[in-house]
């Protein structure tokens, strides 16, 4: 008996024993998962929703009379067009849900009728005809978006006709202008009222205050963009500085979280760690247009073999330290209708003189010639460049190398900016090294229309032209201008060389992704906060 007592008080002890032990299991489990769940919960609490940027050398938060590139951006998210691009240069409705030609020189837009400014006022027709009629009024930026419109007519409280004095190649595009309140400015002077001060927009941000050092924005929580509505950042601090050093130090002791620069030389500024940065294609494009009325530069084959000639890398290495793109055509920027095949001839010395070849020329004598007529001709081109213009000059002294090393010999014209702009005007040049900021449209009138840089003529690029004006169908709009962008690249009436680079730099505590574009530089600010 005693010793089955043993036994049984034995047993009960094991089992108290690993009764113990699997609670203080459990109970550590417990705590670990309650750890886990404050530490979730202290990580959700981190989300910062205040954001800071920067204005530098700020003229006024009015986006129709300020020529400041910050404000510009800014005010994006203050103000809003009829129609916006999203980040492939794709028209989007904004203000308006509609728009169509109802003739050659007219078009109908409907507008949203559930939009506040504000201040709680309705959005309607009356603000977009007077802030059309306004800005052909006054000096803006958006002068040249409004300069065919001669006149706005209300057809009811969400619809207008816009009417144009001459047809224009996708109008459409000229429609991106922020529009601002009929009854907020109503007897004012635009240009010098108080009211600049804080105006009201219909956007995602209100403006809250605006004092000597800082612009305050805060979350419209009325916006009528549902879908966007619930973003994380609920105040934007904008800081003004007199200089972009001053922006650059304020960026590099975390006083401002995102800021945009052309800069090519940043890093001498901000250093190399401690922030991300993001890239996009800038608005300069510089080209070659080669005057098709030049008695060389008449023939396909020689322009070609220019083509093959040029080293556009080594350009943009030598001239930019490699900071800017390379360019194919107008439009490789990133717009929607350029399929991403490149449009380049290449660099490709040897098939310049096949080229030549092919075409009867011989290299004798250190020349390209040809007989023609009993008459012995030697390739000669002559390229016309802006002396005042540092980089046209040198990138003119590089394509010569270029073009000499093929056998084609070049000179050189460098002229002041005024005889420059006489002989572009006149079209007195061979070659000519000139640059646009390029259209935010797909249009391509400027390298194929009438009075074009190159005097090209070409009755395909006619038609295509003439039917972009009218059709509307995005799949025939794309198709027509991949054949213009295949003749820009066959019958080579121009070389595009390079593009300018655009800097987003931004700390690295910001989230969200950023994905700028020429357009805007806050796609999808809904998602992004501080840490």
């Amino acid at each position: 008996m005693k010793s089955n007592f043993i036994k049984y008080l034995f047993f009960v002890v094991v089992i108290v024993i690993v009764g113990v032990a699997i609670y203080m299991i459990y109970k550590d489990d417990s705590q670990n998962k309650n750890n886990s769940s404050d530490q979730t919960t202290t990580q959700s609490n981190s989300i910062i929703t205040d954001l800071r940027m920067e204005i530098v050398s700020y003229d006024s938060i009015n986006p129709l009379i300020s020529n400041n590139r910050n404000v510009q951006e800014i005010t994006k998210l203050v103000f809003e067009p009829l129609i916006s691009l999203d980040e492939n240069y794709k028209l989007q409705a904004c203000l308006a849900t509609e728009w169509a030609k109802s003739g050659d020189t007219s078009y109908i837009v409907k507008l949203r009728n559930n939009v506040r400014w504000h201040d709680g006022t309705a959005f309607t027709a009356q603000d977009v005809k007077y802030t059309i009629d306004t800005l052909k009024q006054i000096s803006s930026i958006y002068n040249y978006n409004v300069q065919h419109i001669t006149s706005v007519d209300i057809i009811d409280e969400h619809s207008v006709r816009i009417n144009l004095d001459t047809v224009i190649p996708f109008f459409e595009y000229n429609l991106i202008f922020p529009i601002v309140s009929n009854n907020y400015f109503s007897g004012q002077d635009i240009q010098n009222t108080e009211k600049n001060n804080a105006p009201i927009g219909t956007g995602m941000y209100r403006i809250e205050s605006n004092s000597e050092s800082t612009i305050v924005l805060k979350k419209n929580n009325n916006w009528w963009n549902v879908s966007q509505k619930n973003a994380k950042v609920e105040t934007i601090n904008v800081n003004k500085y007199s200089s972009m050093g001053e922006a650059y130090n304020a960026f590099k002791l975390g006083n401002v979280d995102i800021l945009t620069t052309e800069n090519i030389n940043i890093e001498e500024n901000i250093g190399t760690i401690g922030y991300n940065k993001k890239e996009y294609y800038g608005r300069e494009h510089d080209f070659i247009a080669l005057n098709t009325s030049d008695n060389f530069l008449s023939r396909s084959e020689v322009r070609k073999a220019i083509s093959y000639s040029i080293d556009k890398s080594g350009i943009v290495t030598s001239v930019f330290g490699g900071k800017y793109y390379t360019a194919d055509n107008p439009l490789d920027y990133g717009n929607w209708t350029f399929d991403s095949a490149s449009s380049s001839m290449g660099y490709n010395p040897d098939q310049a003189k096949q080229v030549l070849i092919d075409a009867g020329w011989t290299y004798k004598y250190g020349n390209w010639q040809k007989v023609e007529n009993y008459k012995t001709i030697r390739l000669n081109i002559n390229l016309t460049v802006d002396a005042d213009n540092w980089a046209q000059s040198a990138t003119a002294d590089l394509i010569k190398t270029n073009l000499e090393n093929t056998g084609i010999h070049v000179t050189i014209s460098k002229l002041s900016h005024e005889r420059y702009k006489t002989a572009l005007d006149n079209r007195t040049y061979g070659m000519i090294i000139a640059g646009t900021n390029s259209s935010l449209s797909p249009s391509l009138v400027t390298y194929f229309g009438t009075g074009n840089l190159a005097n090209y003529q070409n009755e395909e690029a006619n038609n295509l032209l003439n039917e972009l004006i009218s059709i509307t169908d995005e799949g025939k709009i794309k198709e027509n201008t991949n054949k213009l962008i295949e003749i820009y690249k066959n019958e080579v009436p121009y070389i595009s060389l390079y593009f300018n680079k655009v800097n987003v730099i931004y700390s690295t505590s910001l989230v969200g992704e950023v994905k700028p574009n020429q357009y805007n530089i806050f796609y999808g600010i809904e998602n992004w906060y501080r840490r």
